[in-house]
């Protein structure tokens, strides 16, 4: 029974070996994770006699080229939840925190945890590959924000009021109505130079070809909105109309990110088990089921919902 306790670090692990009743095999050594050295940590766990567990705690990204290695080795490797982790170190007498106490803590939990540790799954890697999706989607979404705020600050000054008419971008099929209404538009004054029947029939064919309701009172809402609006911009100059389709050009370059973040997500979490369940939960969409996944895991590893929302609260 040999626990090799790894506490994962950006660029390098500290690495505890340890047998039953706490007889140290190897005190605490550092691991770049460089191809020759862990290597060399492998001929040195594969010249162990017994059998072996590795143990190392879950952290984001940093784990997982050390993860990937020891795997195609055929080792047993066991990734711990941080928050399980931390109950268990605080349950000792001795709360100094360094690399390599942490190792000697983990080596040891997968001594006192022998016959409860679990062989990291392939499908681990789905959940680990959609957190990181998640999180990539989050930043998007705040840089989409941003740039529809800028988006609506121009329109401010070429149609404003224009923005109360349309959705913006939609997470479940890509499309943005308000930048295809803008791209084609751009300014108040574009509309007003036709008249209002002109431009009904104008909006009717720019609906078709985008695929949008072909609504005539639609049209005539807008024309009227332009009719009365006061854009403090003028159209004929230049920077006005490169400023507001840049502004569309922005927007659309993040929300072409977006979705292709949220359609990878919904195909990985479509592959796991409990995507049927989560998906079945009220007010759950296809959208919003990937996320949820991708931010609590494997959701069978809380055996009831109060435990759930515990860890909710903690993250």
């Amino acid at each position: 029974m040999i626990s090799v306790g790894i506490d994962v670090s950006k660029g390098k692990s500290t690495v505890c070996i340890l047998k039953l009743y706490g007889e140290i095999v190897a005190s605490p050594f550092e691991v770049r994770h460089t191809e020759s050295e862990l290597k060399n940590l492998i001929q040195m766990i594969q010249r162990l006699d017994g059998e072996i567990r590795i143990v190392m705690e879950a952290t984001g990204i940093y784990h997982l080229p050390m993860l990937s290695v020891l795997q195609d080795q055929n080792f047993f490797v066991a990734v711990i939840n941080p928050f399980e982790m931390k109950e268990y170190a605080s349950r000792g007498l001795r709360r100094v925190k360094t690399d390599k106490q942490d190792s000697i803590t983990i080596a040891n939990y997968g001594i006192d945890n022998w016959y409860r540790l679990e062989n990291h799954q392939v499908s681990d890697d789905v959940y680990s590959e959609l957190k990181l999706l998640g999180r990539q989607y989050c930043h998007y979404m705040e840089l989409h924000v941003k740039a529809l705020l800028e988006l609506m600050h121009m329109l401010d000054y070429t149609m404003p009021g224009v923005k109360k008419e349309f959705h913006s971008w939609s997470e479940s099929n890509g499309k943005d109505k308000l930048s295809d209404f803008v791209e084609r538009y751009w300014h108040f004054d574009n509309i007003t130079a036709m008249t209002k029947e002109d431009f009904i029939e104008d909006y009717i064919s720019w609906a078709a070809e985008k695929k949008y309701h072909q609504n005539r009172s639609k049209a005539a809402t807008l024309y009227d909105l332009a009719s009365d609006g006061i854009p403090t911009l003028p159209a004929n100059t230049p920077s006005t109309k490169m400023l507001v389709l840049e502004a569309v050009r922005v927007l659309r370059e993040i929300d072409s990110t977006l979705l292709k973040i949220i359609t990878r997500m919904k195909e990985l979490a479509k592959t796991l088990p409990e995507y049927e369940t989560v998906r079945a939960m009220g007010g759950v969409g296809d959208v919003l089921a990937p996320k949820l996944i991708a931010e609590i895991g494997d959701i069978r590893r809380f055996h009831s919902g109060k435990a759930l929302i515990a860890y909710l609260i903690w993250i």
